[in-house]
């Protein structure tokens, strides 16, 4: 496919971004920066957080996974709906209760100051590397379509992928984010039905043969019983559950959108059908993962080791010129929507939780805004930079490796906070959320000779918020705290 035809598709798409962007940031001020007014229709939010959600790691890492876990990823998948139902039942009601623009503002409240800062803190390390792993694989990608043949160097075109991103999410931010993710997401779900469409149009399919020729192929095995197996039912459901609170629940980026709604109600009703509907779209991706490689033995084609390499592969050298396409754009839009989002958390995170804005007057937010976002931005580049240099995992394993060390301490403060009235000696706890992690790592590293072969895959997060809830009750006073105490007796 030609580079210029590639940039000329980019150059399109960012333009409807833009204008999107020159639509929606009129008139704006820092509230709608970071909360949309508090004005954004739920079913807008619900259908865009799903772009949000998934990422070019679902686009590009879940397809290209089929052939080692078939279709174990749908067990994982299915634990998100009982995470997705304790947020919307116990966090939400929580957060919209407290009117918090930043949800770590919560810690501060129930525990002290440097819980809050820790907390925050442990968010902008998570949601950076979080996003900076998933716009590596975009960036990836591209490099591969169109830069390496231009001669340009992966860090040059990583700097580009950054820019095009603070181009239209600088001024609006959330208010604009909300609809760029709607237009993203119906891009990216238009690219993937269109992308089934075609392989199984070329191998004769119609839909039920489709369905019978995935039921039929080595792919479609969804249950696994074995305890030591890696993709162990119950390891991979109630993984997929605390990855789904803590990467959705406890997160700023996500908690951002929800709480833009006008009320909780909406909000729950939000997270009701989001949760719903991200069920059946992963289902797509497993489907799209087998008829690739269905479509490979058809065609008798070689292909890549690496499993994030096989979808770009395929659409790019032997797909159709219109599939091509309808690759780059699809890529392009689930990985925007995912990262977009996430540079204006980060910057909504930074200027609340340590910035102190709510002491500063609007002009000095704005500059402060723009300082943190370009900052950010930088931040992002780097970090991508880095782990092009270091990683060696598909992608979609990285994301969640990171996920389990980084919001593992997360997890254990609000399920301590929650489900506890016991206060904590504040100034143990950051070094509590330390040592949690490293524990972690170290029982992780050694699982197999220590527990009877058993070896940990994403519950790592499920064991650092346990150490660090243990930890925080270790630390803890035994007094209960009566801030907590008043604000239930409000409540009732």
């Amino acid at each position: 496919m030609s580079p210029t035809l590639i940039i000329g598709l980019i150059v399109a798409y960012f333009c409807i971004l833009i204008f999107i962007s020159y639509l929606t940031s009129r008139n704006t001020d820092s509230e709608t920066f970071f909360l949309a007014n508090r004005s954004s229709p739920w079913y807008v939010v619900a259908f865009g957080m799903i772009g949000t959600s998934l990422s070019g790691v679902t686009f590009v890492s879940i397809p290209g996974m089929v052939a080692v876990s078939q279709f174990s990823y749908l067990q994982f998948v299915l634990g998100y709906l009982l995470g997705y139902f304790v947020i919307a039942t116990v966090l939400m009601p929580l957060y919209y209760r407290m009117n918090l623009v930043s949800i770590y503002t919560y810690l501060e409240q129930r525990f002290g100051y440097w819980s809050y800062k820790t907390g925050a803190g442990f968010f902008l390390l998570a949601r950076t590397l979080g996003a900076a792993i998933r716009l590596f694989l975009v960036a990836g990608v591209l490099q591969l379509a169109v830069f390496d043949e231009m001669g340009v160097p992966f860090s040059v075109s990583v700097i580009i992928t950054i820019a095009l991103i603070w181009v239209y999410t600088f001024r609006g931010g959330m208010k604009t984010i909300i609809w760029t993710d709607t237009f993203q997401t119906t891009a990216m779900l238009v690219a993937v039905g269109v992308s089934i469409w075609l392989i199984s149009d070329e191998l004769n399919l119609g839909f039920q043969g489709m369905i019978d020729t995935i039921k039929a192929s080595d792919y479609s095995q969804i249950f696994y019983w074995d305890f030591k197996d890696s993709k162990y039912f119950l390891k991979q459901f109630f993984s997929g559950a605390f990855i789904a609170i803590v990467m959705t629940g406890l997160d700023q980026d996500m908690m951002q959108k929800n709480l833009s709604c006008k009320n909780l109600g909406e909000a729950q009703k939000n997270m009701f059908w989001f949760s719903i509907i991200l069920v059946f779209v992963n289902i797509l991706f497993l489907a799209l993962g087998a008829l690739l490689y269905v479509y490979a033995q058809a065609k008798g084609i070689a292909l890549p080791e690496r499993g994030d390499d096989v979808f770009p592969f395929l659409a790019l050298n032997h797909f159709t010129y219109f599939a091509g396409i309808v690759f780059i754009l699809g890529i392009i839009a689930i990985t925007y929507a995912s990262a977009d989002s996430a540079l204006t958390a980060l910057t909504t995170s930074f200027c609340v939780d340590f910035l102190d804005f709510k002491k500063r007057s609007e002009q000095q937010r704005v500059r402060l805004r723009y300082i943190v976002h370009a900052g950010f931005s930088l931040v992002m580049v780097l970090v991508i930079i880095a782990f092009d240099i270091l990683n060696d995992d598909n992608v979609v394993t990285a994301v969640f490796k990171v996920a389990g060390y980084t919001y593992g301490p997360l997890l254990g403060l609000y399920s301590f906070g929650i489900y506890t009235k016991r206060a904590v000696r504040d100034k143990f706890v950051p070094a509590v959320c330390i040592i949690a992690p490293l524990l972690t790592l170290i029982v992780s590293y050694n699982s197999v000779d220590w527990f009877w072969g058993y070896e940990f895959g994403f519950e790592v997060l499920i064991l650092n918020g346990f150490l660090t809830f243990v930890g925080l009750m270790a630390v803890s006073s035994g007094k209960v705290n009566e801030l907590e105490l008043a604000q239930e007796q409000q409540t009732a």
